[in-house]
């Protein structure tokens, strides 16, 4: 039995799928373009030097989505993804997927990003495993703008994905390989810990960490 994960934003997909859902938000006067743009933008450049309070992100993009009217929101999310990801989703990104696939390798994204926003990006990729930041929910359902749980980013990745597996009753080890493919340094401690990380799309600390450690590098695409 064999095991690939990946991330999903700028390894899987050229664009960080986060950051342009709340553009798309700002795009559309769904939020006030001024005030939540800058707030976007800060967060996305904490991200990128690794400094981003992953909870005090989320809550703020979970919060977002708890405002909006649920009915509202679900068309909200297919516009976003006929419009923003359909678009970009690239060729290669898919060829490597199958390649694990086709070998009948359990394949899963685990990614920072929420359920809510990457749930029909893994659909659309042909992924049924899906490891994401879990909105909390009320008693109908309804998306209450908190975090249920750790975040998935940084170790919490390593925590959700011992906790995916125990549901199976499955642990790492029990796997002949595992491969794991990040764009990002945020990732490392996830990277560390299976038999084959491969740094994909890398951002310069990736690729100085991945260098030292004699890990394979490879490009699927360019980053947007």
């Amino acid at each position: 039995m064999h095991l690939a994960l990946f991330d999903l934003d700028h390894t899987l997909l050229p664009i960080d799928s986060d950051y342009e859902w709340g553009q798309f938000l700002c795009r559309h006067g769904i939020v006030d373009a001024e005030q939540f743009g800058r707030r976007n933008a800060d967060f996305f450049a904490q991200y990128q030097a690794g400094t981003l309070d992953p909870v005090e992100y989320l809550e703020f993009a979970l919060g977002t989505l708890a405002v909006i009217p649920p009915q509202q929101l679900q068309a909200l999310r297919e516009q976003y993804m006929d419009e923003v990801i359909r678009p970009v989703l690239h060729p290669a990104a898919t060829r490597l997927l199958r390649q694990h696939q086709d070998k009948g390798d359990l394949t899963a994204i685990i990614t920072a990003t929420n359920r809510f926003v990457t749930e029909p990006i893994a659909a659309a990729l042909g992924v049924p495993h899906l490891l994401a930041a879990e909105p909390e929910r009320d008693a109908s359902g309804n998306i209450t703008g908190k975090l249920s749980g750790v975040p998935t980013s940084g170790k919490g990745k390593v925590t959700h994905l011992h906790h995916w597996l125990a549901a199976q009753n499955k642990q790492l080890s029990d796997f002949a390989s595992s491969h794991f493919y990040s764009d990002s340094h945020n990732d490392i401690p996830l990277l560390d810990v299976v038999t084959h990380p491969v740094a994909t799309n890398p951002n310069a600390k990736l690729q100085q960490y991945a260098a030292a450690k004699g890990w394979p590098q490879i490009t699927l695409f360019e980053k947007q």
